[in-house]
C-alpha cells in the first residue's frame, strides 16, 4: 500500500470522529489498521490537502495533551478549538475517559 493510501485511511478515521471528542495518535493508527503506527499521523495529518477540512486538533498525545511545544500558536489554537467544542482541560490535559470516542468507528469508515 503506497504513502498516498495509508494518508488516505488515516484522514478517513480523523474524519470520523464526532465534535467533542479527541482520539490518540495511537488509536487513530490502530484504527486505520496501523497498531504500531502512532508517529505516521502526524505527517499524514501535515500531508491532507486543506480540502480535506479535517478536524485535525481532535487528536492529542496518549497522556491527553496537545502535542504542539507550549504556548506555540499550534498549541494555542488546537486548545482553542478543543474548548469550543467543550472539552476541558485540567492540569493541561483532557481526560481521556470522559472525552476518548468509543464509537464504531468499523461502521463510520465503511459508509464512505
Amino acid at each position: 500500500m503506497s504513502i498516498n493510501e495509508r494518508h488516505k485511511r488515516i484522514w478517513a478515521v480523523v474524519k470520523s470522529i464526532p465534535t467533542g471528542f479527541v482520539l490518540t495518535y495511537g488509536e487513530v493508527a490502530r484504527f486505520a489498521g496501523y497498531p504500531r503506527g502512532a508517529r505516521m499521523i502526524g505527517s499524514a495529518l501535515g500531508t491532507a490537502p486543506d480540502e480535506c477540512n479535517l478536524p485535525w486538533h481532535r487528536i492529542i498525545n496518549s497522556q491527553g495533551k496537545i502535542s504542539f511545544p507550549a504556548g506555540s500558536d499550534k498549541a494555542l489554537l488546537q486548545k482553542k478549538r478543543l474548548e469550543e467544542e467543550g472539552i476541558v482541560f485540567l492540569a493541561g490535559a483532557v481526560n481521556l475517559q470522559q472525552y476518548a470516542w468509543q464509537g464504531n468507528l468499523d461502521s463510520e469508515l465503511w459508509q464512505m
